[in-house]
């Protein structure tokens, strides 16, 4: 059976900042173990579970009734559950394995969260998930322009409280009870300034989603065969050492 194409998937039904982004990190998990049951944190509308993983996930948790209203049409999930990461309703060691996709770099306060993951997962659960770096910031285009006032700026349209480094995560994640096995940077600088200008350029598929509630009007190859074809050069998901973006491979001690 040939692969999905992860790129155009996305690309219909997102703006194409976000559809580049996230169908590279879709090619990530296709092979990453994911024992059953996962919980999925921060699930948001279900669409990127929707077209990675080959399998409903047991459970999708997100704060936004909203977004769990899109996710319940798209049946990513067995369970749809509304409620904060730091107070998820289950049992301990109910989780066999857990993601996060694009999600952690939000939560002002992880510490809290991390240690709830924790507390869910069974010993030796994986626990996969996928962050900005320093390089989110530090390669975007107009900052040598305007200076770190459009630094802070652009963190505060993109919701962005972490964006550090892996000793930085490695050590939230020792302190939760979690083992660092690995992780590895993607997303190179020149990707990250087409996703930075994504931003503005997508200004368009907002007012589409206001008015349609779709982002992409017609999500057909002949009207986004010109922005594939421009996107297909920055969709590598082959790691990168001065990618903006990491994933981390976490898994809780057997003892």
């Amino acid at each position: 059976m040939p692969a999905k194409d992860l790129l155009f998937l996305h690309l219909r039904d997102l703006p194409y900042f976000r559809a580049l982004l996230r169908s590279v990190e879709a090619q990530f998990y296709q092979t990453l173990d994911l024992p059953a049951p996962t919980l999925d944190l921060g699930c948001g509308d279900g669409h990127f579970a929707s077209l990675t993983f080959a399998r409903p996930l047991e459970a999708g948790l997100d704060p936004a009734r909203a977004s769990l209203r899109e996710a319940q049409r798209r049946q990513a999930h067995r369970w749809l559950v509304q409620a904060e990461g730091a107070a998820m309703p289950f049992p301990a060691g109910y989780f066999a394995s857990a993601v996060s996709n694009s999600v952690l770099e939000h939560i002002p306060h992880l510490e809290a969260v991390l240690a709830e993951v924790s507390r869910l997962l069974r010993p030796g659960a994986p626990f996969y998930f996928c962050v900005p770096n320093g390089r989110y910031f530090s390669e975007l285009s107009l900052s040598p322009v305007l200076g770190t006032t459009y630094t802070h700026w652009f963190r505060r349209i993109s919701r962005v409280h972490h964006a550090d480094e892996p000793p930085v995560w490695e050590a939230r994640l020792e302190q939760a009870g979690f083992r660092l096995e690995k992780w590895w940077h993607y997303f190179s600088p020149a990707a990250m300034r087409v996703l930075e200008w994504g931003h503005y350029l997508g200004l368009p598929s907002l007012v589409a989603r206001k008015l349609t509630g779709r982002w992409i009007l017609a999500p057909a190859r002949w009207n986004l065969w010109l922005t594939e074809r421009f996107l297909r050069r920055y969709a590598s998901a082959e790691p990168v050492e001065d990618g903006a973006f990491t994933f981390y491979v976490a898994r809780k001690p057997l003892s």
